[in-house]
């Protein structure tokens, strides 16, 4: 079953219920279901490409232009509107995007902030705010897709080289938003509250594709300014809302915020990064708030794991959702058993079909492996992170495979030094990354993020002593730097890459404390 079907039917049967709110007024089902139909005539009108570019700010018209390209038969390709120009045209490029489905006033902020010719001339450009919703929209039953039909095509950050396209399959995300609905108990009675961009996976799944089953309301806005959210919680009285550390780190800025602020909220969850310790101890002691962690890849549709209430260790992002299997591997292909550390590799109908015309990178990351008790060999997606599961089923994430350092032989994982940091008073966010060397192979470098106010009482050299009361003499970082901010990703994820490169481009340079 795909998810077009089920989610037309809660819409017919919804028709006066809220399902969005957003910066520019309330959708009812109604005005979702007659937007989409609308749509799906605009785009075959347009086009006949298999693949349809979305370009929306975060709102209703995503999910109207969403279901538009189902019942029309495409595939939506959203965009993510903050890329480089050179990625914009590889994206359209690669996918063969000829029409976008976009808004006048997002067009002008991409062509301003990044160059007057990011959106390619020969693009049909199909503006929601210009198209006539009007009168009975042109009726049709959809046939519904199988599970392995492609539904989507997400491209990554592209944190690593250009961005790369995941084929989400109908199954994935239908296995995947019910999955999380099972999990979190969820119904049509919960209220989303998002600010993720719905060309996120995250932004998509959970706070797109999952309410919409539901038929639930969700909430959203486009842009992320603390006061604002603080005011949307005030005012919608959400249960569930989903956001990235950093995030969490701004609302901490609000000084009008509390805790009867978060307290309609079931779920406050943490994803896309890992939690620090220190900011989920400033949940609970200042608003009474327990921060739970996600797990998931845009490969895995994307949520793996989730803690929930009742469910929920500290340090840890919770037990698999249903019909998801969490497999440790050793470098051998070997599966570990409990509290063994290997690379996390994930099993399940919600692993995606594939890297869009990147079938050897494909066969790099999921492997066929024979696994303990059963008859064949299961599809595995390898994570790249590594990790353990202990005897409650429970994943802990401590690293990543790539980011690894090794220092004097010694593997060092860099979340671990951010743990420590992250804890210092005046750290708000910090990162680390591996600095070349040549009696040690690689040193720790640590960039450092302060919290307001901060900046003239800080010292690196303090920081690093901070961190020897805790951490082993080889993991201690040589350079702690301060960055008036760390470079992010539109999710608000540290973007490592960016940082190394800096060191490659000052090796000499020394702008903190080292030892």
């Amino acid at each position: 079953m795909s998810l077009l079907r089920p989610i037309l039917r809660k819409a017919v049967t919804h028709l006066r219920h809220p399902a969005v709110v957003d910066d520019f007024g309330t959708y009812r089902y109604a005005k979702l279901l007659g937007g989409a139909l609308f749509v799906a005539r605009t785009i075959e009108r347009t086009t006949d490409a298999k693949h349809v570019g979305i370009m929306l700010p975060t709102g209703g018209g995503f999910p109207i232009a969403l279901l538009g390209c189902w019942l029309a038969g495409r595939v939506p390709v959203p965009i993510n509107y903050l890329l480089s120009r050179d990625d914009l045209h590889h994206v359209l490029a690669d996918a063969n995007v000829d029409t976008l489905l976009t808004a006048g006033k997002l067009l002008d902020h991409v062509r301003e902030n990044t160059a007057e010719d990011a959106i390619p001339a020969s693009l049909n450009l199909v503006k929601l705010e210009e198209q006539k919703f009007r009168g009975l929209p042109p009726l049709r039953w959809p046939r519904d897709p199988s599970n392995d039909e492609l539904a989507v095509l997400l491209y990554t950050s592209g944190t690593s080289g250009k961005p790369k396209g995941v084929e989400l399959t109908h199954g994935n995300l239908e296995s995947n938003a019910r999955a999380c609905i099972e999990h979190a108990g969820l119904d049509e009675r919960c209220v989303f509250l998002g600010v993720l961009p719905q060309f996120h996976t995250f932004g998509l799944t959970v706070l797109t594709l999952a309410p919409l089953l539901l038929g639930a309301r969700v909430v959203y806005t486009a842009r992320f300014v603390p006061r604002r959210l603080i005011e949307l919680m005030r005012e919608q009285r959400p249960d569930v809302f989903v956001a990235v550390p950093s995030m969490y780190h701004a609302l901490l800025s609000v000084k009008s915020a509390t805790a009867d602020d978060f307290s309609s909220l079931r779920f406050v969850i943490a994803g896309g990064e890992k939690l620090p310790a220190a900011l989920d101890e400033q949940y609970r002691t200042r608003f009474g708030v327990q921060l739970y962690e996600g797990y998931g890849l845009t490969e895995t549709s994307p949520v793996t794991n989730w803690s929930t209430p009742g469910r929920h260790k500290p340090g840890s992002v919770g037990p698999a959702l249903p019909g998801v299997r969490n497999v440790i591997l050793g470098d051998d292909n070997t599966v570990l058993g409990d509290d063994e550390e290997g690379e996390i590799a994930i099993a399940g109908p919600n692993v995606m079909r594939g890297y869009h015309h990147l079938p050897e990178l494909t066969d790099q990351v999921i492997t066929p492996i024979q696994l303990p008790g059963d008859a064949e060999p299961t599809r595995l997606f390898r994570t790249g992170d590594i990790g353990k599961r202990d005897a409650d089923g429970f994943l802990f994430i401590t690293g990543r495979k790539k980011e690894m350092l090794i220092v004097s032989g010694e593997n060092v994982f860099p979340r671990e030094i951010e743990e420590v940091l992250d804890q210092h008073p005046a750290v708000c966010a910090s990162a680390v990354v591996g600095l070349p060397d040549p009696s040690r192979g690689e040193v720790p470098i640590a960039f450092v993020e302060l919290k307001d106010g901060e900046a003239d009482g800080f010292d690196p050299a303090e920081a690093r002593n901070f961190c020897r009361q805790t951490l082993a003499p080889f993991k201690v970082p040589r350079e702690v730097r301060v960055m008036e901010e760390l470079p992010r990703n539109p999710t608000g994820k540290i973007l490592r890459r960016a940082l190394s490169d800096l060191l490659s481009r000052e090796p000499t340079k020394e702008t903190g404390a080292r030892g």
